[in-house]
């Protein structure tokens, strides 16, 4: 089997340390960068199996490395920052990350956070990689990531079209916003359920331009749910 390969962008060289030697004793391999411009060139270079990105980095913050990365990738990421203000969970969150730790931390909690986060990951690859939703107009499939609405591919993200599947997947039943954060992000207490607004309002803003027969509704103080008109 495969050593996972871990990437580690933060220009504190203590944090590649400690989290690389705890990487170590449970089998994982790791590589170094200590700017964001060189960790998104490794990143594209070694399609790394998970990366650990600090927010506040030279020559480029961790937020535009992760957008960067997920215009094209959905490789896992968690998001190491100072700070802890709820804006900048959610920021994180919203771009893309799937997890989100707040230093100062204990390199065997970001181990774990790791280990979870891949096995999260490779499960639902293993589970969904046969599964598709099909309605009149609309395809979602999760093998690679696309939506085509009206036989057009649609610049749906990564995470907005997890929250499409699952929407899609149920219709005509409510989700709940804790229950779509936890579906999504993996976890129902280290994120915010305004992410998931956002996300959806992103994706009826795209969803907006195409002529269909089904539609993203949303439920007064409980969540959303998908149905065919």
């Amino acid at each position: 089997m495969n050593k996972n390969l871990i990437l580690i962008c933060d220009d504190q060289e203590s944090i590649h340390e400690t989290i690389g030697e705890y990487l170590k004793l449970e089998g994982m391999d790791y590589v170094s960068s200590y700017d964001g411009l060189e960790g998104l060139n490794k990143a594209r270079e070694i399609n790394p199996d998970l990366i650990l990105l600090d927010l506040m980095m030279p020559k480029m913050f961790g937020i535009e490395v992760c957008k960067e990365i997920r215009k094209t990738n959905n490789t896992p990421i968690i998001m190491l920052t100072a700070k802890g203000e709820t804006i900048d969970r959610i920021v994180g969150l919203e771009i893309g990350a799937d997890d989100y730790i707040t230093k100062p931390f204990s390199p065997r909690e970001v181990v774990t956070r790791i280990k979870t986060v891949l096995r999260r990951t490779t499960n639902i690859n293993i589970e969904k990689s046969k599964y598709s939703v099909s309605y009149e107009g609309l395809k979602i499939n999760l093998d690679n990531h696309e939506v085509y609405i009206n036989n057009e591919l649609a610049n749906i993200t990564p995470k907005e079209i997890k929250i499409f599947y699952i929407l899609a997947s149920s219709p005509g039943k409510t989700l709940t916003r804790d229950y779509i954060l936890s579906e999504v992000w993996g976890y129902d207490y280290f994120g915010d359920t305004r992410v998931v607004d956002t996300q959806i309002k992103r994706l009826r803003k795209k969803l907006s331009t195409y002529d269909v027969n089904w539609q993203i509704k949303s439920i007064y103080g409980v969540g959303y749910k998908f149905e065919v008109c």
